[in-house]
């Protein structure tokens, strides 16, 4: 595995604590999280995670996980990885899959960077980016996920051929977004007119992040790249 500098990828999100938990939300972070949080060392593929040889997807910054867990109950044959440095999240996602009774999910609880460090080269099929903190001053710009550093991580562990999937409501985020995919060689946009990065497809179930963004009147964006 080719490690990336982390001066130039790490810090892409802000506090990663809220709330104190209620009763049966720290239960869940006591009995069903470890059951679920990858192993602390070593590569990661399907065999070790899932006991299985099957499909791997990982979702870069779930929120509270809407979208993870409607693509596993959809997917029942993939293995999903999911990475979120926010517990608020955390314990979003627990109750989607305790909820749900989900069984093909594993969560790291924190950067989604030292999950891709860890996977084999080609071993994705898919990586699903919702609505990232969009760093809209300029300053902050290095520390948008959609870079080349981070891109590059993505693009070796991605199969040929895989999805790399990008959704904002934020038009500074559009905007840099479109410019860093057209300067990266690996990747080619799945788009033949506007109606197919302005309309959700039938296989993205929505997030609470673009929900809140549709009730505010914002545009929403749906951007589907190819591995090349």
């Amino acid at each position: 595995m080719m490690l990336t500098d982390p001066a130039t990828t790490r810090r892409l999100y802000g506090r990663r604590t809220g709330h104190k938990l209620r009763q049966g939300q720290a239960a869940l972070m006591e009995e069903l999280l470890p059951q679920l949080t990858l192993p602390d060392a070593g590569s990661l593929d399907s065999q070790r995670l899932f006991g299985d040889d099957r499909p791997l997807w990982l979702e870069i910054g779930f929120g509270r996980g809407e979208h993870m867990a409607g693509q596993a109950l959809a997917n029942p044959q993939v293995g999903i990885i999911g990475a979120e440095p926010f517990l608020d999240g955390i314990v979003g996602a627990l109750m989607e899959i305790e909820g749900h009774g989900l069984t093909n999910i594993r969560l790291h609880n924190g950067d989604a960077l030292d999950v891709i460090d860890r996977l084999p080269d080609a071993s994705l099929d898919r990586v699903f980016l919702l609505h990232p903190d969009p760093w809209p001053k300029v300053r902050h710009a290095k520390r948008r996920f959609v870079n080349p550093g981070p891109l590059a991580m993505v693009a070796r562990v991605l199969k040929p051929g895989g999805e790399f999937r990008v959704g904002t409501d934020h038009p500074v985020y559009c905007r840099w977004a479109l410019m860093q995919m057209a300067k990266s060689a690996d990747f080619e946009w799945l788009a033949e007119t506007p109606l197919d990065f302005q309309v959700r497809p039938d296989d993205w179930p929505q997030t609470r992040y673009e929900a809140k963004a549709r009730r505010l009147g914002h545009e929403v964006w749906y951007f589907r790249f190819r591995r090349r």
